[in-house]
């Protein structure tokens, strides 16, 4: 089990937040910020959330990791400050997510996109790259795949069984969990993408079809990953025949451990993502309740602080965490939403 994160002032906050979360209270029984959700946001996050509170007007937010689908499954289970406040998400949030929320009074809800990321397969910094496609993938993670003109079991085992070009290692890769959003993304970009070669697929209805593209194998060639991407970071440093699947700023702070190998023949580089030339771009967001900006102190503030051109701008502190900034006239987007939150 992953063990969560938390970015936290003091430890008497701790026991603070503990009880706004858990009990009755009043909105000014909490005065700091609740931020929950993706483990791909995570990092940008608690790095803005520790320089606004080296600002000293308001409290360090707490910031936890937990996944995007995590993240809105606590951001909409009601309104008060018994619940959080914003929800970092490495996907839109979903329409039956959306309906929960409304079904739990939570109807305000503002969206910002913050920048964009690449989703990563990795190998340990020492390991020979091989380069990957989206149909190679797919047929070496896939619960069932195409032999002899039926779907049957995976039974591939190495790389080279997928194709002779690859090494003949064995086919361990360790990637988001289903909470996460960086799971939601990889089975739209990797997995629906590589299952379109194979008529097996094509002749499926719609449901059956999706079912088939998207099922990842359970039989220990694929690890899940609650929460925490720095561990599988970690991991590739110790396993050379290992694969990772993460978001790039795992790759760009840790470019002496791991490095990304080539999908479709593209490099998960900072130019290619920006310029979505890479095929795993994708972008990053949070949202705000809506409801607790006037009641939690902060919020609007945190919010202008994260979209500011010194923290997510080309030259802001985020890129040097990893993220891949806006086009300035999108960024100016999501400073004039952020400004009006303060009004």
């Amino acid at each position: 089990m992953f063990t969560k994160h938390l970015v936290l002032a003091t430890a008497a906050v701790v026991a603070g937040v503990t009880l706004a979360a858990t009990g009755p209270a009043s909105a000014e029984s909490r005065d700091q910020i609740r931020i929950v959700g993706s483990s791909t946001v995570f990092p940008f996050s608690t790095v803005v959330a520790e320089n606004f509170g080296k600002l000293g007007k308001f409290k360090t937010p707490v910031v936890e990791s937990v996944g995007t689908g995590g993240g809105f499954k606590a951001f909409c289970v009601g309104v008060g400050p018994q619940y959080p406040d914003i929800s970092n998400a490495s996907r839109p949030i979903k329409d039956s997510e959306r309906e929960t929320c409304a079904k739990n009074g939570v109807t305000g809800i503002t969206e910002f996109t913050i920048g964009y990321d690449g989703i990563t397969v990795s190998v340990n910094a020492k390991t020979k790259p091989f380069p990957l496609t989206t149909k190679e993938l797919w047929l070496a993670l896939a619960a069932e795949v195409p032999v002899g003109g039926k779907l049957v079991a995976n039974p591939y085992t190495k790389w080279s069984d997928v194709d002779k070009s690859l090494p003949a290692t064995d086919i361990e890769v360790y990637g988001p969990a289903k909470v996460h959003g960086t799971r939601d993304a990889f089975n739209e970009l990797v997995m629906d993408d590589g299952c379109k070669a194979f008529p097996e697929i094509a002749a499926l209805q719609a449901e059956a079809k999706t079912k088939a593209c998207q099922t990842i194998r359970e039989d220990g060639a694929w690890v899940d990953v609650s929460e925490d991407y720095a561990l599988v970071v970690g991991k590739l440093a110790s396993s050379p025949d290992a694969v990772g699947v993460f978001g790039f700023s795992f790759v760009d702070q840790n470019k002496d451990k791991v490095h990304p190998l080539t999908v479709n023949g593209v490099e998960a580089s900072f130019q290619n993502i920006a310029s979505k030339k890479y095929p795993l771009s994708r972008p990053l967001f949070f949202y705000v309740k809506n409801a607790h900006v006037k009641t939690i102190p902060g919020i609007a503030e945190y919010v202008n602080e994260f979209v500011s051109t010194k923290a997510a701008g080309a030259d802001g502190y985020l890129v040097d965490k990893g993220l891949i900034p806006l086009p300035p006239a999108d960024l100016k987007k999501q400073q004039a939403a952020a400004a009006a939150l303060l009004k």
